[in-house]
């Protein structure tokens, strides 16, 4: 998450006609809007790791695979995770979407409180996201945050393990989501 770019309330319906013109990416929290920053290396490495992993996965299955330049819509909220996830009919025109099933998130120093915290409740309170993940970007390092019918549960793996995603059906090693990254440092 990046800096604010303007202090005035602004409506949803402005922020969207001016997201769909602009050449940035901007977070929209309750008429605020945030101006997003980009990403190391490692980040969109393993942000392409993971998206190739899930989208060659569930190729030919009613789940689509989104790459950060697709909203999510929570409440008066619109965020841009890094991958997102999302089974059944959607609208193909949509500039953002309402019902994800799969939120994955690759944690840096300047969203990782964020990530934790504010984007975490945000998406339990979403009714279809069944899990939602955090990667470390600095180790090799997995946290899945799973809905287990009214409850959440963490599960935390790292370099060696195999990583379930049960939302979506896939199961794998955790390299898989690192394979570019772990020959790049002493993980």
């Amino acid at each position: 998450m990046g800096t604010v770019k303007k202090q005035n309330y602004l409506p949803i319906e402005d922020y969207l006609k001016e997201e769909e013109r602009s050449n940035a990416r901007h977070e929209y929290v309750n008429g605020l809007i945030y101006a997003m920053v980009g990403g190391t290396a490692r980040h969109n490495l393993i942000t392409t790791a993971v998206t190739s992993t899930l989208k060659q996965h569930l190729k030919g299955k009613p789940c689509h695979v989104f790459m950060s330049d697709m909203k999510v819509r929570v409440n008066d909220v619109f965020y841009y995770p890094d991958v997102m996830v999302v089974c059944g009919p959607m609208d193909m025109k949509s500039l953002y979407q309402t019902e994800p099933t799969l939120i994955v998130e690759v944690l840096s120093v300047s969203t990782e409180a964020k990530d934790r915290l504010e984007k975490l409740v945000a998406y339990q309170s979403l009714q279809s996201v069944q899990e939602y993940v955090l990667l470390a970007q600095d180790k090799v390092k997995v946290e899945i945050y799973r809905r287990d019918k009214n409850e959440w549960n963490i599960e935390s793996l790292s370099y060696g393990d195999t990583i379930n995603l049960t939302s979506v059906g896939y199961t794998g090693s955790v390299e898989m989501f690192y394979e570019d990254v772990i020959g790049a440092s002493n993980e």
